[in-house]
């Protein structure tokens, strides 16, 4: 089967995952051959590139895992090969993308970010190695994944995310509309999409719609949501059950929260139209808070050594001890910072961060700030960013509530705007690519 008739050399691809560990699935990336990959059968072509039946195989076990860990019912094998092969088809095209455009992931960001997973998982590196050795792909197959999330990332960063502003006046018309005085309601949703190519045909755009109010008329009859959205949805969380998760309502496309509104939590909502396709969305819950938010505030700044290519992270962390000798023995804190600080933004502040409020910062390094009293400086502190020196100027006690509104409504916003513009960058990356699906005879 073939799509969007164009020559390989011409596609421009894209498409954001799930975090890996969510799922604990194997690789999307391309991973180093084994001797046998040469005789494997090809099953997709990716512009220039292929995927094997031993990767969607692969792919397909974790799948199955995961749905049993959840206890959902796996569609009919081919529906979920299908299913599996489209979204690695886009994973494939999302990562030659960022390639062309130059994005790389470094040994130590990759170091890194698998040392903040096993710590999230409250292990140590090698028990997180020796958990993924027992997995499909084993742990070759998860750092190749890992470093795939973070070059995905990073291409969202740069084509979509960085290029979407929310200004004063929208937070403010958003806060003024809210349907929760006081507060900001959440939905909790599970979600079915019917995609219609960015070109499609009146004949195509018709059998879509079909499609949907079939899907639409048996969930209805109490077909079950998920193993539905399974089998059926094109959407990014298909494979999860078409969940969603709990969403604030800054978040959703006018479309979804005109819709939700007036449901009831367990109801279905009608088919809805989008420039994406067709909609089917159903309410698990909602909630809503307008309690006052009182919270301790630290006014903090910090010099932060990153690793890098040219620093090792041991490197990086002597540094960091030598700047703290140099401060404790009396040399100006602002002064250091500015002139070795890589965090450039605080670094002309002298390091100064300003009032940090609970959350704000990554959780290595608040747990480090909150244990230290006005004035004391701490030891090199490791995050996700590199290493931090940080000093507590003082704390104050403060209601945050408008505050808290306000930066919750910009980022539910911001949100809402990047996944928008997301879907149809996506969409038309994905008319633009030439993929090629062959007959799958199966596992």
């Amino acid at each position: 089967m073939r799509i969007a008739l164009k020559s390989p050399t011409a596609a421009r691809p894209g498409l954001l995952l799930l975090f890996w560990l969510a799922c604990a699935g194997p690789a999307a990336a391309a991973t180093p051959a084994s001797p046998s990959a040469a005789i494997d059968r090809i099953l997709i072509i990716v512009n220039d590139e292929v995927v094997t039946a031993r990767e969607v195989d692969e792919r397909v076990a974790a799948v199955h895992q995961r749905l049993a860990t959840q206890k959902m019912t796996a569609p009919p094998e081919p529906v979920l090969r299908r299913q599996v092969m489209e979204r690695m088809a886009i994973e494939r095209l999302q990562l030659q993308v960022a390639t062309e455009r130059g994005l790389r992931v470094s040994d130590s960001q990759l170091d890194r970010a698998i040392q903040t997973i096993a710590e999230q998982n409250h292990k140590s590196v090698e028990q997180l190695k020796q958990d993924m050795e027992k997995e499909p792909g084993g742990y070759r197959a998860f750092k190749a994944e890992v470093r795939a999330q973070i070059l995905l990332q990073q291409l969202m960063d740069r084509e979509v995310r960085n290029r979407v502003t929310v200004s004063d006046a929208e937070v403010e018309q958003y806060l003024a509309n809210r349907s929760t005085p006081g507060g900001l309601e959440e939905y909790d949703l599970s979600h079915i999409l019917i995609a219609v190519p960015e070109k499609a045909s009146p004949e195509a755009i018709a059998e879509a719609r079909q499609k949907a109010e079939s899907l639409h008329a048996e969930l209805r009859q109490g077909a079950d949501f998920a193993q539905m959205a399974v089998a059926n949805s094109q959407g990014q969380n298909a494979l999860e059950g078409g969940g969603l998760g709990w969403r604030p309502a800054g978040q959703l496309p006018d479309l979804f929260l005109n819709a939700v509104r007036t449901l009831q939590p367990g109801e279905l909502s009608e088919v809805l139209r989008s420039p994406s396709g067709f909609h089917l969305l159903r309410l698990n819950g909602r909630r809503g808070s307008g309690s006052a938010v009182n919270v301790t505030q630290t006014h903090v700044r910090h010099i932060l050594i990153k690793p890098s290519e040219l620093l090792t992270v041991r490197e990086a962390q002597r540094r960091a001890v030598q700047l703290r000798e140099r401060l404790v023995a009396g040399e100006d804190f602002a002064k250091t910072a500015r002139a070795n600080s890589e965090d450039l933004g605080s670094a002309a502040n002298g390091g100064d961060l300003g009032w940090m409020s609970p959350g704000q910062t990554v959780p290595d390094f608040e747990k480090a700030m909150d244990a230290l009293k006005p004035g004391e400086l701490s030891e090199p502190v490791m995050s996700p960013f590199g290493f931090h020196l940080i000093q507590v100027l003082e704390r104050r006690e403060r209601d945050v509530t408008r505050e808290r509104e306000q930066a919750q409504a910009r980022s539910q916003l911001q949100a809402r705007k990047t996944e928008e513009r997301y879907e149809q960058w996506l969409r038309q990356l994905r008319d633009e690519a030439y993929v090629e699906f062959r007959p799958d005879p199966g596992p």
